[in-house]
């Protein structure tokens, strides 16, 4: 695997190690101000050379059980704000990347500055390759092949119809229970089984499998008088997410 565009490309010295909570800057769901969502017709896939190399990075890395989808987004999750909101979508990979990969201990910190101030010294410095020849063709297979986060269910506590009420937690750490869908009343819409805890998951507590649900908030719920009428959302979410709530119209 060629690095060496990635490393020309990306500013290396951005990368933050530091921590956050699930209430900061990355939580941008339903956050004022930042304009627009921009869609660029017939848009590529990718914008620079270097953005395919990081895509290969996360992928592979994932496929090796180096880290899971979990840990690459709480990874995310630390950047520091401003560098988080001034970084495109790529750079948070690799910024991500990077810190889990550290953190584990799979790559050296200061090998990899060494590198980095080589390359970037002499573009033409040759790049350490894999003595296996096939190690690129057993990779694509495990990347084809995916990772499946269903577990063996356990007994759901809600059911199709049942109305519930999402908790208002404050977690540090990493939550997929987005802050403006917090407090808010919704109804069991579908039951998927029984899949890995993103929360414990992410940070090394173990992956504490619960029911994943579907669940259908009316936007006016969510978003008050600025909602759109006669619209709503859907959110999969957690067991631990849900309490019980009075019945509310569908």
């Amino acid at each position: 695997m060629k690095t060496r565009a990635a490393v020309q490309e990306y500013n290396h010295s951005n990368i933050s190690i530091g921590g956050t909570t699930m209430n900061g800057v990355h939580d941008m769901g339903g956050m004022h101000g930042f304009g627009p969502v921009k869609r660029e017709e017939h848009e590529q896939p990718f914008h620079a050379e270097w953005e395919k190399i990081v895509f290969a990075i996360n992928r592979v890395s994932g496929s090796q059980g180096l880290y899971d989808i979990d840990e690459s987004r709480y990874g995310i999750e630390r950047m520091k704000p401003g560098q988080y909101l001034t970084s495109s979508y790529y750079e948070r990979w690799l910024d991500s990347a990077i810190r889990n990969l550290t953190e584990k201990g799979i790559i050296d910190r200061a090998e990899l500055d060494q590198w980095i101030e080589r390359i970037s010294a002499d573009p033409s410095t040759p790049l350490p390759e894999s003595p296996s020849p096939d190690v690129a063709e057993r990779l694509a297979g495990r990347i084809r092949a995916g990772r499946n986060y269903r577990r063996e269910d356990a007994p759901p506590r809600f059911q199709v119809g049942d109305a519930v009420c999402t908790r208002n937690i404050h977690p540090r750490g990493h939550t997929r229970l987005p802050r403006y869908a917090r407090g808010k009343r919704g109804v069991i819409a579908a039951v998927h089984g029984t899949y890995v805890f993103p929360d414990t998951n992410a940070t090394g507590q173990g992956e504490q499998p619960q029911p994943l649900y579907n669940v259908r908030f009316k936007s006016s719920e969510l978003w008050s008088n600025a909602a759109e009428p006669n619209t709503s959302v859907g959110l999969d979410l957690w067991e631990s997410y849900l309490e019980p709530n009075e019945p509310v119209q569908a």
